[in-house]
């Protein structure tokens, strides 16, 4: 991960939203502190007979609208500070889009990729046990993040329901559709992102049709961009990569075809090897000269170091915090469009509060009606922030923050809490 605190660039987003609305030093300190945070040992006992103590965490950093919502992920460089700062964005993200939901998330320090399946059952049971009084239907429910899936979601769920005596299919969302999981979740994060891309291209006069993408990241959100992006507009995909490098391609009618990328990447474990492409390096990938540049990776992945190389008419950001404060003013003075992350990739947390619903009822919506719902809220969410980035003549990521923390204050202070 990158050595910038994706923390601190969370709190130094809110400072600066706070300038704009005039907020009191106590309320922005409030909106920069996580209101509640668990650190947890987890004991796992391995197939090998030994015993393996790994670390967890929860953060619960604003419920003022509702229950707290927001993934968990397992990786080997998970920090408390990433967690912090996902659980900040994610309270931002629901205000956004106008769910009855706060933000949280959660993290195990571990590599998947080394443990087997048994071992990950047990480590995501041991996980649940260790959080079950701090999560519950209408308190925190969290759902599927980086390097967890369905099946994960599936054990915790039903480690979840046996503590409790009883079904609690509410408690996680992403879960698989036999187990209360919602139609049209698999690709619900990029198929949010391709709606406010669309409405994006609207407002900017942009030929979807004829436009080249490039995206950084090729796993559930990248592909599905790539996919969507060639099925929804017949726009033309020019590069794509991931963690060990990426390709593009070369000619004037030469394209990528995601579902090709994406088996090379499943049988070799990288787009690298896609035949008869280019090599090029992730940080070439963003310099390159397309109509929209797709981040679906890490964090900071556009600084100020290469912020002014940009060329893309829009940034859609699938992934969380791609973009650090300093390089967000260069693209905005560039006139680059960016669609913030809290709003790029709010597709997965709206289909989650979907699911959410569907639970509560026990009653399934079909996938036409699932997608429908989603690009109404979808839809609704980038016209509001386009909108206050007009009316305060700040950039998108500003105004999408101005939009959010309004509704979050406002509750606070309904509440009586400021």
């Amino acid at each position: 991960m990158s050595g910038i605190n994706p923390f601190e660039v969370a709190r130094q987003q809110i400072d600066a939203c706070a300038k704009i609305l005039k907020l009191s030093p106590s309320v922005t300190t409030m909106l920069k502190t996580p209101m509640r945070e668990l650190h947890v040992s987890l004991p796992v006992k391995m197939d090998d007979g030994s015993v393996r103590i790994f670390q967890g965490f929860r953060v619960q950093y604003n419920d003022a609208r509702g229950p707290a919502k927001g993934g968990i992920r397992f990786h080997p460089d998970e920090t408390i500070d990433t967690v912090r700062a996902l659980s900040s964005w994610m309270t931002w993200k629901t205000a956004l889009l106008d769910l009855p939901l706060g933000g949280g998330k959660g993290g195990i320090i571990c590599n998947p990729k080394e443990l087997s399946t048994s071992e990950l059952e047990r480590l995501s049971r041991t996980y649940i046990r260790a959080i079950y009084q701090f999560v519950g239907p209408e308190r925190d429910v969290p759902a599927p993040d980086v390097y967890t899936t369905p099946q994960i979601m599936a054990w915790m769920m039903d480690e979840y329901s046996t503590i409790a005596g009883k079904s609690q299919f509410g408690v996680i969302t992403g879960k698989p559709l036999p187990l209360g999981g919602s139609p049209g979740r698999g690709d619900a994060t990029a198929r949010g992102g391709m709606i406010t891309i669309r409405e994006a291209a609207k407002a900017l006069s942009i030929d979807l049709s004829k436009a080249t993408v490039a995206i950084q990241g090729y796993g559930n959100a990248g592909y599905h961009a790539a996919r969507l992006c060639k099925e929804l507009f017949g726009s033309q995909i020019v590069a794509v990569c991931d963690s060990k490098g990426g390709v593009c391609c070369t000619g004037p009618n030469a394209g990528i075809d995601p579902s090709e990328a994406y088996s090379c990447k499943n049988q070799t474990s990288s787009v690298c090897n896609l035949p008869g492409m280019k090599q090029i390096s992730n940080e070439e990938l963003l310099e390159l000269d397309v109509d929209i540049l797709i981040p679906a990776a890490v964090e900071n992945c556009i600084t100020d170091k290469n912020a002014g190389k940009i060329k893309a008419k829009i940034v859609a950001e699938l992934s969380n915090g791609p973009t650090t404060p300093e390089a967000d003013d260069i693209l905005y003075k560039n006139g680059v469009h960016v669609i913030p992350d809290f709003l790029c990739n709010a597709g997965g947390v709206t289909v989650s509060y979907f699911e959410m619903v569907q639970n509560f009822y026990m009653y399934t919506w079909d996938e036409a009606e699932v997608r429908e719902k989603l690009d109404k809220k979808m839809t609704a969410a980038y016209h509001s922030v386009l909108e206050t980035s007009k009316e305060y003549k700040i950039n998108m990521r500003q105004a999408a923050y101005v939009r959010a923390v309004e509704r979050v204050v406002e509750a606070m202070k309904l509440r009586g809490w400021i």
